[in-house]
């Protein structure tokens, strides 16, 4: 599975930013997709999932503000980024699941893009 961000830049606070992330390869064993950030300096931590059944997580940072979404191939998955801080300055990373099963059990996998950068101005 390749994943692909695009949609970063730069915004003022209080602006938006929306976040696409596009997924190509055995996207058919995708089973859960979400963003994940990295401040300089700062451990990579979740921002938000959505699973192939729709149900959504968010982290308390991006609760009210954050939305995430996706198509209904589960290819291209959305991040709308509302009410933007300057805390939300990093770089966003797309995450895909990918849970393989077979008759011996399942194996999961994990996959990553290259990240976006957000940079929220004062």
């Amino acid at each position: 599975v390749q994943l692909v961000e695009s949609g970063g830049g730069l915004v003022q606070s209080g602006g938006s930013l929306r976040l696409s992330c596009t997924a190509s390869g055995r996207v058919v064993d995708i089973n859960a997709m979400g963003w994940y950030r990295q401040a300089p300096g700062k451990e990579r931590e979740l921002v938000a999932t959505i699973s192939d059944g729709g149900d959504t997580n968010y982290a308390y940072s991006a609760k009210d503000r954050f939305t995430i979404s996706r198509d209904n191939t589960m290819t291209t998955v959305y991040l709308q980024m509302n009410t933007l801080k300057p805390e939300d300055t990093a770089v966003y990373y797309c995450h895909a699941h990918v849970r393989i099963t077979n008759l011996e059990g399942s194996v999961d996998f994990d996959y990553w893009g290259r990240g976006t950068l957000v940079t929220v101005s004062s």
